[in-house]
């Protein structure tokens, strides 16, 4: 069951879930029932992105309700109130408040453990904010892959956050589950991405209702060793990579520097999918040029009258 909770409006959805539109950072409603909760939807820099004075970005700047934060997950077991995020984003302290608010504690807590994909900018930065410059925090669980544990360890400033105890490190393996809760388990495995420092991951978390496969990141379908359309049938809610939509979008730099599978070629993949398939695909980390990012885009309009959606901050799904 997919239900809103915080996102803007947007008329070609309204039929499909009810939403409002809250400025960005307000407070959020307590979820009543355990689920993962889209907490940001954008590429790792944001939108709107540094330096940018295109049309994307012109009317954003200065604008609270429409600047968008970096993608980020949570879960909230209901049950015991505790929260896990999914990747520390530059959005993080905002995040973390987001999730306590979910979570319906009186306080800012801290999440119980973070999962972290992969170590490009907005995937893992956000860990600055535990350690001795902000709040200093005390042994917070970093789930990592093992090219992760060993690049955090020996770099700083990330390995402070070691020595000082802000962080503990809880090593994973690729395709071996964490039972979080008797009814909440977390699988990591691996995808092909930009490798300069650490390997890349996307998560299988599973609940007691529904499955769900979170893909920020990954260079193209056709690189990796499994069928992404047979990963979509096994799971319930498929959050994948859409950080452009077509080749070219980024006019100033060689895109093939920073592959990602465009949006229009997922729809040519997935279009042959039968629409209760297409309709668990919610597209995530779009970049700034993203015209998925425009409210009236032509491509936005194509994506929902194929079936698919787009994965709006405050989204939940019942685990």
């Amino acid at each position: 069951m997919l239900f809103m909770v915080l996102v803007s409006c947007n008329q070609d959805q309204k039929d499909k879930k009810e939403e409002v539109n809250v400025p960005m950072q307000a407070t959020v409603k307590t979820l009543t029932k355990s689920s993962l909760v889209v907490l940001g939807n954008v590429q790792d820099a944001g939108f709107p992105q540094i330096g940018c004075t295109k049309s994307c970005c012109v009317s954003v700047w200065g604008s609270t309700k429409k600047k968008k934060m970096v993608v980020s997950l949570g879960i909230v077991d209901t049950d015991t109130k505790k929260t896990w995020l999914f990747d520390a984003s530059p959005d993080f302290k905002d995040q973390t408040k987001m999730l306590s608010d979910y979570a319906g504690n009186k306080s800012i807590v801290m999440p119980d453990g973070i999962f972290l994909t992969h170590a490009h900018m907005g995937h893992y930065t956000g860990l600055i904010h535990l350690g001795r410059e902000a709040m200093g925090a005390d042994q917070v669980p970093v789930f990592v892959m093992p090219k992760m544990y060993e690049y955090l360890s020996n770099n700083g400033p990330w390995s402070q956050l070691i020595k000082l105890k802000n962080i503990e490190l809880v090593p994973l393996q690729s395709d071996s589950g964490i039972q979080l809760t008797s009814e909440i388990k977390v699988t990591p495995f691996f995808v092909p991405h930009r490798g300069e420092y650490t390997e890349t991951v996307g998560y299988k978390i599973e609940g007691k209702n529904q499955r769900v496969l979170f893909i920020p990141d990954i260079d193209k379908w056709s690189k990796w060793n499994r069928s992404i359309v047979d990963e979509i049938k096994a799971v319930d809610v498929a959050f994948l990579d859409a950080t452009f939509f077509k080749n070219g979008e980024v006019g100033n730099r060689d895109m093939s520097e920073i592959p990602h599978p465009f949006v229009e070629e997922s729809i040519r993949l997935f279009n042959n999918l039968p629409s209760k398939e297409r309709e668990k695909i919610h597209f995530i980390h779009m970049n700034h040029t993203n015209p998925l990012l425009q409210e009236n885009s032509e491509a936005r309009k194509e994506v929902f009258s194929r079936g698919y959606h787009i994965a709006e901050e405050g989204l939940a799904v019942e685990l």
